[in-house]
């Protein structure tokens, strides 16, 4: 049944842009959900698709977050095939991440034939994270509070394993100011900005440590007029990565010190951007939980940590006990070539299932008990 509602949503265009199409996957998400007893809370945009809240009934004890996205990267016409044989499905979202969708709403059908209904369970889908999650941002940070576990339906690595920690990201820019001058009559009456920018950009490359897990890559560099004009702008685009705090505190603040300092006399800078999605790092917490769900589904749940970042970033940025990568496996995402393993719905479907029954069982709870 997974794969026709896969389908289903799978052949709807929903890149980031089309709020149409991220609206319809939105409805039928909807129509799903409210079948197995959810109400639904729409946060209505004006130019990118709704984010949509799908709610539970309430009990006493602790409160799981579903967590997932509806848009994907692909433009209308780009990519809208979907097939599947033996082993793969192929399509836009097949693993990135209506797939994991999918799981999850799966696993919450299964916990409703069980128990005839659903309690302390909720499902966040966002319709701009492909984007950076600009605007869902606030929302999920401000959602994130009301829960104590936080389960991300992102694709499963490849020996399925869950996600205990991604990097953090920021995407910032330097615009310099110079002053233009004739490069043949009065070169010395110049400012060269392209100069400044480029004594920025061997001083920005030192700050990568591969060792520590940061990196920091100037992606674009513009700047002049000419050839025969002495440089009067130019700019820096540039995505900082990391492991943990402490880099980003250490790189940021080299990059404010980078900014300040001029190293072509009598030029200015302004630096913008921010920290897009700060790092989720592993914890304790984080993986005695994961213990505990091994003892609920009797096996051992590989873990690892990813250089991509997703809105778990958010969620773990506020204490919240949070897993990602339930999704199904699969690669080729953001490329016309995305596909994902069917068996590895199956599992992941059974996993979340067995974890679900268990927390119901524990009287809405994963303290005690097996």
């Amino acid at each position: 049944m997974f794969l026709k509602d896969l389908e289903r949503v799978c052949k709807i265009n929903s890149y980031t842009q089309n709020k149409e199409g991220v609206d319809e996957v939105s409805r039928v998400m909807q129509e799903w959900m409210e079948k197995i007893g959810f109400e639904t809370v729409v946060f209505k945009r004006q130019k990118i698709g709704n984010h949509t809240l799908f709610k539970s009934k309430r009990a006493e004890g602790e409160k799981i977050l579903f967590l997932g996205h509806n848009d994907t990267v692909f433009p209308k016409g780009t990519f809208e095939e979907f097939c599947y044989d033996e082993t793969w499905v192929y399509g836009p979202g097949v693993c990135d991440m209506k797939g994991g969708n999918i799981v999850a709403l799966e696993s919450l059908r299964n916990l409703y034939k069980s128990f005839g209904e659903i309690k302390n369970v909720d499902f966040f889908l966002v319709s701009d994270e492909e984007t950076g999650s600009d605007d869902s941002k606030d929302l999920t940070l401000e959602l994130a509070k009301d829960y104590d576990y936080c389960f991300v339906f992102e694709a499963a690595g490849e020996n399925l394993e869950v996600v205990t920690a991604r990097k953090g990201v920021g995407t910032f820019s330097i615009e310099i100011e110079g002053r233009a001058s004739h490069s043949g009559v009065r070169y010395e009456d110049g400012i060269d900005a392209n100069y400044e920018a480029a004594c920025k950009l061997i001083e920005l490359k030192k700050l990568t440590d591969l060792k520590a897990g940061t990196t920091l890559n100037v992606g674009i560099i513009s700047g002049g007029v000419g050839a025969n004009t002495i440089s009067p702008k130019a700019k820096i685009e540039f995505e900082l990565r990391y492991t943990n705090k402490n880099e980003r505190d250490r790189v940021l603040g080299s990059i404010d010190k980078i900014v300040k300092n001029s190293y072509e006399q009598g030029s200015r800078a302004t630096l913008s951007g921010l920290i897009q999605r700060d790092v989720m790092e592993q914890s304790e917490a984080q993986l005695e939980f994961l213990k505990k769900l091994e003892s609920i589904v009797g096996q051992k749940i590989p873990y690892e940590s990813r250089g991509g970042v997703s809105d778990a970033n958010h969620v773990a940025s506020c204490g919240v006990i949070t897993l990602d990568g339930f999704g199904p496996y699969g690669d080729g995402d953001h490329t016309t070539k995305e596909r994902a393993l069917i068996g590895s719905f199956y599992q992941r479907i059974e996993m979340v299932s067995r974890i679900l029954e268990h927390f119901v069982k524990n009287g809405y709870s994963f303290k005690g008990g097996l």
